[in-house]
């Protein structure tokens, strides 16, 4: 057995400093990057295992910024309704699900029980399971007549009760506390251009929020809302299909301190995979997804030319936005935003890093920061769809050890478990 030295050698770099790929060779030390050499030459010791890269891509590993562990890619009613034993191994094989596919970088957006992405963080950094680096959350907190999930959800009104039910949220171990300030189509009876809260609730979680060191995010497609938003302090803002001209301007201001994660899967999803599932786009259309999609496009162009950090994360876990397929993400991001591959992989790597509260330590590959890494067959920036093939993930790399080793490749994963 090797120590703990892995050198990939011949390796094509994307480091996410540079615009452009180098051939080279990289050095991992216990669990961060020792050396990043253009050109190769870094020669290891006896105790060094060699990775030979033949040519393929070593670049970070990537960040969801709208992760739904306790969602089962499937009916919401049995999520809302499935008793706790069933549902932690829902959130077991959702974690699974991620690492697999190439993220060590995961926010909770929300969890459909109150302790469950409490539970299953503590686990995965106690080792017990595979999965991601996590920021858990709980169930969100939507007002009485603003309810998306009303078994998945705390339900608040006005100051006071506001205040009580953050204060037990995050007494009970949270990184995130999230509200639904907007409606959603879907739902034929809270819309997206409505909004629910007033400032003084979200002022009062933000307050509660801050100085316990936890960040807030919301659920945000009103024009109004996402001001709110701005307003008030909060960190993440999901979704802000219906941002106006003047939230434009609040949010570039904010632009070092806020993101937004827009969800863009979901909506792209509704309206073109979704009739398989009995949900025609005839109706997505009719309820307002397309309406929405064309303003949220409209948007996320205008933030992206002021520098405002977007990042990928598709709301997965429904019945057409299945756990597993999170990388569409950035294929949505190069095609219906019309961003770069170098600009979409930056979001998905290096703001990663950043929302995760770990800006020199995650999203680059580079000497000091932790090796989170991936050994691709292929260059996604000629091809960003790559990244939704798992076979052409050679290597997944977290904290400076293979959860898939290159040696491995071609050997079923369930296999190598059982083994």
């Amino acid at each position: 057995m090797k120590g703990n030295s892995i050198l990939f050698k011949n390796v094509n770099v994307i480091d996410c400093d540079n615009e452009r790929t180098f051939n080279g060779d990289v050095l991992v030390e216990g669990n961060r990057i020792k050396k990043v050499a253009e050109g190769g030459g870094i020669l290891g010791d006896g105790d060094t295992r060699v990775i030979e890269g033949n040519g393929r891509t070593l670049m970070s590993t990537l960040c969801d910024a709208h992760t739904h562990l306790s969602w089962n890619s499937g009916d919401l009613d049995f999520v809302q309704n499935m008793p706790v034993e069933e549902h932690m191994l829902v959130c077991v094989e959702s974690a699974k699900m991620y690492i697999d596919a190439g993220y060590t970088m995961c926010v909770g957006a929300a969890s459909a029980k109150n302790r469950l992405d409490i539970v299953i963080r503590d686990a995965i950094n106690a080792g017990r399971f595979p999965g991601p680096r996590y920021l858990a959350n709980a169930m969100e907190l939507a007002t009485s007549n603003g309810l998306l999930l009303p078994k998945a959800s705390n339900v608040v009104d006005g100051v006071d009760q506001v205040r009580k039910v953050a204060r037990e949220i995050i007494g009970s171990g949270v990184d995130m506390i999230k509200l639904i300030l907007s409606g959603e189509e879907i739902t034929t009876r809270v819309w997206a251009q409505q909004t629910f809260f007033d400032d003084d609730e979200v002022a009062v979680v933000v307050k509660e929020a801050h100085r316990c060191g936890v960040r807030v995010s919301a659920h945000a497609r009103s024009a109004e809302s996402i001001k709110m938003c701005l307003r008030n302090g909060v960190d993440v803002i999901y979704h802000a299909s219906y941002i106006d001209d003047e939230g434009m301007d609040m949010l570039e201001a904010k632009k070092d301190t806020v993101f937004v994660a827009p969800g863009l899967n979901w909506i792209t999803a509704t309206l073109e995979d979704a009739g398989q599932f009995g949900y025609s786009s005839e109706l997505a259309e009719k309820v307002g997804y397309k309406r929405e999609l064309e303003n949220a496009v409209r948007g996320l162009t205008e933030m992206h030319k002021r520098g405002i950090k977007i990042l990928p994360g598709g709301d997965y876990g429904f019945l057409w936005t299945p756990h597993g397929t999170y990388a569409k993400d950035l294929q949505i991001f190069v095609e219906r935003l019309g961003w770069s591959t170098m600009d979409t992989i930056r979001a998905a790597t290096v703001w990663g890093g950043e929302i995760m509260n770990m800006p020199n330590d995650l999203g680059k590959v580079k000497e000091g920061y932790l090796a989170d890494l991936l050994l691709v067959d292929g260059d996604p920036l000629k091809d960003i769809k790559i990244l939704q093939d798992k076979k052409r993930l050679h290597g997944i790399m977290k904290d400076g050890k293979f959860h898939k080793d290159p040696m491995t490749v071609g050997t079923p994963y369930e296999e190598l478990v059982e083994a």
